[in-house]
């Protein structure tokens, strides 16, 4: 086999951070479409789940950075409960990194910076859609970005208060891969209340 069908403890980075930017290297090096396209798993306060796909725009010593409309239903799930759980599936390398931790805004400030670096377009839609909304139709959607898009026309768009960051700070990562015979390499690193990372390896 090669290197890319082994998961070995011995050989893994003591950080699972920089052990999934390794990971997330050879997705994009892989031409994987979107490597960055994770499920993120919510839930109301009292426990009722719903998921969806998200895109990871950081990954760092904090953990994995994401944006929303902080008025969405995912985003109010994550206010109203602070812990959610993602996963990344890149089918070509058989492999998958899950992670599930605590929920934290990044700053105003943060958020802006990613902003200004949004197509024109994305920033239009950020504040034409009143997302997780009922609409009467694609039409009022369609409308609502045009509205946008002449009142900042020849304007910079300056990111609007109800979008921005969230960053998950793992408390669990898994490391995934596939192996022959079902016999799959399953990889945890924990940590509890401080830093230090404990790793184990699970029955596949």
């Amino acid at each position: 086999m090669t290197p890319l069908d082994t998961c070995d403890e011995r050989s893994l980075d003591p950080d699972p951070i920089r052990q999934f930017s390794a990971w997330y290297a050879a997705a994009e090096r892989s031409g994987i479409d979107k490597p960055m396209a994770m499920t993120l798993a919510t839930a109301t306060r009292d426990g009722a789940p719903s998921a969806r796909i998200v895109l990871m725009k950081q990954a760092d010593e904090r953990g994995f950075i994401f944006f929303t409309n902080y008025r969405s239903r995912k985003a109010k799930e994550l206010t109203d409960n602070p812990h959610a759980a993602i996963l990344f599936h890149w089918d070509a390398l058989d492999r998958q990194v899950r992670a599930e931790g605590t929920i934290t805004r990044i700053s105003a400030e943060e958020s802006d910076l990613y902003f200004a670096t949004r197509p024109r377009e994305s920033q239009i839609g950020a504040h034409a859609s009143a997302q997780s909304e009922p609409i009467a139709g694609r039409s009022a959607l369609e409308e609502s970005a045009r509205r946008i898009e002449a009142a900042f026309a020849g304007k910079e768009i300056p990111r609007p208060d109800h979008w921005g960051g969230f960053c998950l700070r793992p408390s669990m990562v898994e490391f995934w891969q596939g192996r022959e015979g079902r016999l799959h390499d399953r990889i945890v690193y924990s940590r509890s209340a401080g830093a230090v990372w404990t790793m184990r390896r699970l029955a596949p």
